[in-house]
C-alpha cells in the first residue's frame, strides 16, 4: 500500500464551509422587502364572543397593523399592551384581555416561522429591527392602499 492512498482529506469540510459561508452571506443579510398589508383578524382566536355581543376584532386589526410593520422589542411590547387595553375597553373582561395579551406575547415572537409573527410583513429573519424613515413611509403607503381598497375588511365594518 502506498502511503496516503486512504488518507482522510479536508475537502468535504472545506466544501461544506464554503456552502455555509455563501448561504450566510446571501441568506442572512437582513435586507428584505415589505409585503402589502393583510389582516386575518384575531388569527388563531375568535374575532367576537361566541356567547354574547362582545366584539374585539377591531383591536386585533390594529394589532395586526403593528405586527405587520414590525419594529423594536419596545414597539412590540407597546402593541401587545395596546391590544390588551383595547380588548378590556371593548369587553370589560379582564381575564379575556390578559389571556389575549399572554397569547400574543407567547405566540407572536419574530423567531417563530408563522404568518402572525412580529414583523410578518417582512421576510422571515428580520426579527426586531426599527424601520428606517423610508420603510416607515412605504408602510404608511401600503396601509393607505389597503384601507382604500378594503374599506370593509375583516374587522372594520363598524369604524
Amino acid at each position: 500500500m502506498a502511503a496516503g492512498k486512504y488518507a482522510v482529506t479536508n475537502e468535504p469540510i472545506r466544501w461544506i464551509a464554503c456552502v455555509l459561508l455563501a448561504w450566510a452571506l446571501t441568506g442572512c443579510s437582513g435586507e428584505s422587502e415589505l409585503q402589502p398589508f393583510s389582516s386575518d383578524g384575531c388569527s388563531l382566536f375568535p374575532d367576537t364572543s361566541l356567547i354574547n355581543e362582545d366584539d374585539w376584532c377591531r383591536c386585533c386589526f390594529h394589532h395586526d397593523i403593528a405586527y405587520w410593520r414590525g419594529g423594536s422589542v419596545g414597539d412590540r411590547e407597546t402593541a401587545d399592551r395596546a391590544l390588551e387595553q383595547c380588548v378590556l375597553e371593548a369587553t370589560g373582561d379582564v381575564v379575556l384581555a390578559r389571556m389575549m395579551f399572554e397569547g400574543v406575547r407567547f405566540g407572536g415572537s419574530p423567531y417563530f416561522y408563522n404568518w402572525y409573527r412580529w414583523g410578518y410583513g417582512w421576510d422571515y429573519g428580520r426579527q426586531y429591527q426599527v424601520l428606517t424613515d423610508e420603510e416607515s413611509v412605504l408602510a404608511d403607503d401600503y396601509l393607505r392602499q389597503y384601507l382604500a381598497a378594503e374599506p370593509e375588511s375583516v374587522c372594520l365594518e363598524e369604524e
